[in-house]
Formats: C-alpha cells, sequence, structure tokens
C-alpha cells in the first residue's frame, strides 16, 4: 500500500522532473552556436605513442628567455565519432603561460581538439573528470552509508539543484532571458525541491522553506539596491569581458550576472542556518523543552547565535578562498590600500559575503517565529507534524508516558 508520504515524495520527483524538462525547452530556446561548436570537435584520447620532442628558446633580453616545446605524438581516440581510432597530434607549450604544464608522456589521458580548418588534432588538456568522478562516487557512498535514507535523497536533492543550473539557467542566460527573474526562479526551486525530497511533507520543511525563501528575497533585494548604490558595471574579470563577445538575442547583462552569483551562492548557506534551526527546534519541542511560541522563538535565536557564528565563517573564508588568486595578484602590484579596496572585483567580492550574511541574519529570527507558530499545539499533535517514522513514533511513545503518569 502506498503511503502518503511516499506518495508526496514521487510527486515531487515528477514535478521536479518536469521543471527541469519544460524549463530547459524554454530556456534552450534562441541558442544557435552549433556552427562555431562544430568547427572545433574535442575528443578523449589515450596517447600511444611519442614520435618527436623538439625545444626552442629565445632570448628577447639579458635574463628573460622564452621557451617553447612540440612534442608530436600518437594517440586513441576513446570517445566520439572517432572512437578507437589512432591519429597523429601535437603538443605545443610555452614557457611564459604553461610553465607548470606537464609534458605528455605514454599511457596519459587527454582531450584532443579537431581544427578543421588546418585537419590536425592539437593537444587541448588533460582528462581529469574521471578522477572527479572516481572522488564523487566515494563521497557518495558514505553519505548513503551514514545518512541511509536521508543521505540518498540529498544526494537526488543535489542533482536536481545542478541539473537545474546547467539546464536551466545557464541557457536562459544564452538565450537572453531576464537574468533577475530566472535567477529567483532557480533559487526557489532549488530550495523547495531539496528541502521537500529531503525532509518530506512536515513542518519541519515548512519553515525551513518560508524562513530560507524570506532570507534570499533579502539577500536578493539587498543586492539590488548596493548595485544601483555603488553604480556597478559586472566588469570583474577576463571572463566577464568575454561575455559580452558571445553572440546572443540580447547582450548579456554583466551587473545581473553579478546579481545572480549572489544570490545562488548565498543560497546554499542560507538553506543550511533555516534547516538547522528548524531541525533543533523540532528536536526541542520533541524533548519537551518548549511548548509555546515565546519559548520556542527565544530557543531558535539562541540556537541561530551559535550558528551565526560559524556560518559566517564559512561563507566569508569560501568567497576569499574562491578569490585568492585575484587578491594575491592586485596586492603584488598596488601600492595604495584606497585604490585596492575600491577596485570593483574586490568590492564585489565583499559584496556576496556581506549581502550572504545578511540573508542568513534574517532567516534566523524568521525562521524560529515560523517554527514557533507552527510547532505549537494549536489544537492537539496530530495530522501534518513529520513525515519520519521514528519522530512519529517518538511522539506516540511521549503520550503513551503522559497517559500512565
Amino acid at each position: 500500500m502506498i503511503t502518503f508520504n511516499r506518495m508526496f515524495y514521487i510527486c515531487v520527483l515528477f514535478l521536479s522532473a518536469t521543471f527541469l524538462f519544460v524549463g530547459n525547452r524554454i530556456a534552450s530556446g534562441g541558442i544557435d552556436f552549433a556552427s562555431e561548436i562544430d568547427a572545433f570537435p574535442v575528443y578523449s584520447a589515450v596517447v600511444t605513442e611519442i614520435t618527436d620532442r623538439v625545444e626552442d628558446t629565445q632570448e628577447f633580453a639579458p635574463g628573460f628567455s622564452i621557451t617553447n616545446i612540440s612534442i608530436k605524438f600518437y594517440a586513441r581516440i576513446t570517445s566520439g565519432e572517432l572512437r578507437g581510432e589512432e591519429v597523429f597530434a601535437e603538443y605545443i607549450v610555452s614557457s611564459v603561460s604553461d610553465a607548470a604544464m606537464k609534458e605528455v608522456e605514454t599511457g596519459d589521458r587527454i582531450l584532443l581538439m579537431y581544427d578543421n580548418l588546418m585537419d590536425s588534432f592539437i593537444f587541448m588538456e588533460y582528462e581529469r573528470v574521471h578522477y572527479i568522478a572516481i572522488l564523487g562516487a566515494a563521497f557518495f557512498m558514505l553519505i548513503v552509508l551514514f545518512g541511509r535514507k536521508k543521505g540518498f535523497n540529498s544526494i537526488i536533492a543535489l542533482g536536481f539543484a545542478c541539473f537545474a543550473i546547467f539546464m536551466v539557467f545557464v541557457p536562459a542566460i544564452l538565450s537572453g532571458k531576464n537574468i533577475y527573474i530566472t535567477a529567483a526562479i532557480i533559487c526557489a526551486y532549488s530550495i523547495i525541491s531539496t528541502l521537500l525530497i529531503v525532509i518530506g511533507p512536515n513542518k519541519k520543511a515548512i519553515s525551513a522553506i518560508f524562513g530560507c525563501l524570506g532570507g534570499v528575497l533579502f539577500a536578493g533585494l539587498l543586492m539590488i539596491s548596493m548595485d544601483t548604490i555603488m553604480n556597478l558595471t559586472g566588469f570583474v574579470d577576463q571572463e566577464a569581458r568575454f561575455l559580452l563577445h558571445i553572440l546572443t538575442e540580447n547582450p548579456i547583462d554583466l551587473r545581473a550576472i553579478i546579481f545572480a552569483g549572489v544570490v545562488i551562492g548565498s543560497a546554499g548557506a542560507i538553506m543550511d542556518v533555516a534547516m538547522s534551526i528548524a531541525s533543533s527546534l523540532w528536536e526541542v519541542k520533541l524533548a519537551g523543552g518548549a511548548a509555546d511560541f515565546r519559548s520556542l522563538f527565544k530557543s531558535g535565536i539562541e540556537i541561530g547565535k551559535d550558528i551565526l557564528g560559524t556560518m559566517l565563517n564559512t561563507l566569508i573564508l569560501a568567497y576569499i578562498g574562491s578569490s585568492l588568486s585575484v587578491i594575491l595578484l592586485l596586492t603584488a602590484h598596488t601600492t595604495s590600500l584606497i585604490e585596492l579596496f575600491n577596485m570593483e572585483m574586490i568590492i564585489v567580492e565583499f559584496l556576496r559575503a556581506l549581502v550572504g550574511s545578511f540573508g542568513m541574519f534574517l532567516t534566523i529570527p524568521l525562521t524560529a517565529a515560523i517554527c514557533g507558530w507552527l510547532y505549537v499545539d494549536h489544537q492537539n499533535d496530530d495530522g501534518f507534524e513529520s513525515s519520519d517514522d521514528d519522530y512519529y513514533e517518538r511522539l506516540k511513545l511521549r503520550r503513551n508516558m503522559r497517559t500512565r503518569k
């Protein structure tokens, strides 16, 4: 017999998959880069034989020279329509831009780009994704072993969130859709689908969903306000400038890209805070530690204070770590601290951390208030309480103990 919780779980999975399918069809309209992509197809390959190596060093000034290395080799294609064929390719590296690049050797797994214009294969990059796949598979196995059903559901929810980014959000940007609206939809979809899949149809999930949506909404509005006040341009790095040369129906709004990065980046941390408070207060209620709105809300604030400190460090240090190379480069070539801290790329990194932190700060009292209202026994403890059988059994045990007393 299919229970309500299982039927609800199936419906959430179906609706999530439907959103991805329909969203991808809508978002992909207007994208046509096939002619450019087909001109330079990329294949996975394995190096089978090194035939020649030429090293050429040119000295342009005393103490300054450039070394170019050309290696010619045979490789066996392992993907695509040329799978199984052995081709001749060339590896070219310069000491100026590729000083740390390892030279190809027999047995290396690499990516080859075929140039239709020159009718030749060129070394493009080492193939590394299979190592990530192995590490990811090991990590997912640990999640399932530790979290069991919830661990498995967490992986499913993560998959939906990632697919939403690559199947809906990215195509929507490239097809000229409104980035602000699309980013808001993706955030809402990721939050709702993740919490309903992992937690289920219960008061914890509802509290966390509304608390998280409120925090993300506040972060988005704050980001829009700061964008206007600070006169941002969106030119934070070289990649942002390249986006302007992509042939889309509407030019890509670089300021909107910053907004989307801040909001989507902070959504995960805000979701973590909201879920931690909702889950902690549910445990407090089950343990009989709080039974009215005021006590639950107060407990939520105290729990939030402990969470806030560590989550702020997590969010800010994550942004600093991701932009460490840029910070080092700018610091080494800038003598004025006033100039350094007013550069847009530095300002945007501060905005990412601070706007996300403001979102988390609002999420704490909002989630605590929603939990305090939903968890209070307005009439009785029956009905829409938890999809977790363990919680339900513990509630029944508490009721039986009260009855015996």
